[in-house]
């Protein structure tokens, strides 16, 4: 009898892991869904200061319910440049403070006295946001219904946990075998490796509370292996880590650093109060003074407090703990390969905010290597030296090789649940890439037209080359203007960037006129005549593309 209430008790403490841990995704997904811009601004903010880095890692992380979601859009960012490692550092310690309100929703959550139990009523939204989710005709109610009903799942699946800890507390085998494990080392490595496992140190916290709730451990055993789940918790950013970046790598580094030393910390603290008072006062002893008759509370009490304390012992020392994972791990090899993204990575499809700047990031790449190819084309026509014309070809073939890939990219990226925001900026940013390509072609022509002057022994004359030169520069005035429009959606120089604009389609008109005037005063022959006029018209066409990426700000 007793064998087949063990294995009924563990096909139902799997269930609850499985719907707790399906509502965790649910959870993250939709909210993460529902903020992605916010939470892209959010980050974006950190570099102010260490506290503030702190605070938006611990706002955002309780904002997603997932530290592993936030840890792995911060490896992101860092790989994608846009943050330091200090910067990164500091968000990751604040992450791991957010990550306890998961625990506390939990404990407060069961904390119900008499009459309908919280627990029931907080699972009933898993109904309430299914239906939404099956009704709704609008993408953001689907969303809210969905972060109603991953909040409910979480409940049901606490409950069916609980449940199966009821039932393992009734076998005198279960009992006396957990109360057997004293030793906090193995008390440690069981929770990192059980939190591993199931990639969730949210999951292994509920089900330590609903263990030391149901008796089948004592609240310091629950405390040890809580302080394990947050070593287990960093294999997800070491994996996130591995495929990115020198960067990317110490980021995930610093995470598992800091996390290992705050529990190295708890552990002396423990056995240095263990010594100190011959074992009459533990962690678990002090938080069941503070809360007591509420053990689902004492532990969610102390998760919260152990990540505090480690953040305020480490903080001050994030710029060693950064020249330290920066020693460890060298610098990224540089590539020979003249075909590359520099920031697109399939393993943050899943984490769309991160996802989608890395597709901005490499499309303000894209352009820049397309305005290089155009100033190198003029410089090229203007000097009548095609030296430069391999390196030319290879930026023209990484162009190319650009456009494919953002456009896979951000084909793949469609399929994952974005915000409306989200998908209008990936329909603009395929356009934009058209825009960028189509530089590329247009400079190859203008570098063409040179190229068959010289092959003809003719050349344009100074006046038609100082031309060039000014309505170059006036192009570079426009990519200026297009690049902080882009970037920063600043609707001043798009507006800036329309009238320069203009005055390049003005400039060009007047060129042609003076053009026609040299043709009929015999100083400009007729090859060099419409090559010129073709090549003046590909500038303008190459600020026009310029202009479009500057205008999608405004279909934002």
């Amino acid at each position: 009898m007793n064998g087949v209430m063990a294995a009924g008790a563990v096909l139902t403490l799997l269930a609850g892991i499985g719907v707790f841990l399906t509502a965790c995704g649910m959870l993250s997904s939709n909210l993460e869904t529902l903020g992605s811009s916010k939470l892209r601004d959010l980050f974006a903010s950190a570099s102010k200061s260490k506290l503030l880095g702190v605070g938006i890692g611990a706002l955002g992380t309780a904002a997603i319910q997932s530290s592993g979601a936030v840890t792995v859009i911060i490896i992101g960012f860092v790989n994608a440049g846009i943050m330091t490692l200090t910067q990164a550092a500091t968000v990751i310690y604040g992450a791991n403070i957010g990550t306890t309100i998961t625990g506390q929703i939990v404990a407060w959550g069961i904390s119900g006295g008499g009459g309908l139990s919280s627990t029931v009523i907080f699972s009933a939204l898993a109904g309430v946001g299914a239906f939404i989710v099956s009704f709704a005709s609008s993408d953001k109610a689907k969303t809210i219904g969905g972060i109603l009903c991953g909040f409910g799942m979480l409940f049901v699946g606490l409950s069916t946990m609980s449940g199966a800890m009821e039932s393992f507390a009734e076998l005198d085998s279960v009992r006396n075998f957990l109360a057997s494990i004293n030793n906090v080392l193995l008390l440690v490595l069981i929770g990192a490796v059980l939190t591993a496992i199931i990639q969730s140190s949210s999951v292994m916290t509920s089900v330590a509370i609903t263990m030391v709730v149901a008796g089948l451990i004592t609240l310091d055993q629950g405390i040890y292996l809580t302080m394990g789940s947050n070593i287990g918790s960093c294999v997800v950013s070491v994996i996130a880590g591995m495929t990115g970046s020198a960067n990317a790598k110490r980021a995930s580094y610093i995470h598992l650093i800091f996390n290992v030393a705050g529990v190295i910390i708890f552990l002396a603290i423990g056995q240095a109060l263990k010594l100190a008072t011959h074992g009459s006062v533990s962690f678990g002893t002090i938080f069941g003074d503070l809360f007591p008759g509420m053990p689902q509370v004492q532990l969610a009490m102390f998760h919260t407090v152990f990540n505090v304390v480690a953040v305020i012992l480490i903080l001050p020392l994030t710029s060693a703990l950064v020249a330290l994972v920066t020693k460890m791990v060298a610098d990224d090899e540089k590539t020979t390969s003249t075909t590359t993204t520099f920031y697109l990575d399939d393993n943050f499809l899943e984490s769309p905010p991160i996802a989608i700047q890395q597709v901005k990031s490499e499309i303000m790449g894209m352009a820049g290597i397309a305005m290089r190819n155009f100033e190198s084309a003029i410089n090229m026509v203007k000097s009548a030296d095609y030296s430069d014309r391999p390196t030319f070809d290879a930026n023209e073939e990484e162009l190319n090789y650009l456009n494919r890939e953002i456009a896979r990219f951000a084909s793949k990226l469609f399929g994952e649940q974005l915000s409306a925001g989200d998908r209008d900026y990936l329909s603009h940013a395929l356009k934009s890439i058209s825009d960028l390509e189509r530089v590329g072609d247009y400079s190859k022509h203008i570098v063409e037209y040179g190229e068959d002057l010289l092959e003809n022994g003719d050349s344009f004359s100074d006046t038609a080359r100082g031309e060039i030169d000014q309505l170059g520069d006036m192009v570079e005035t426009l990519f200026g203007q297009a690049m902080r429009a882009y970037e920063h959606e600043d609707e001043l120089e798009v507006v800036n960037a329309g009238v320069t604009e203009l005055a390049i389609s003005d400039q060009v008109a007047e060129m042609s006129a003076s053009h026609a005037r040299r043709i009929s005063e015999g100083k400009c022959s007729p090859d060099a005549g419409a090559n010129y006029l073709a090549l003046v018209s590909d500038v303008e066409r190459v600020g026009a593309h310029f202009y479009n990426l500057a205008k999608t700000v405004r279909g934002l």
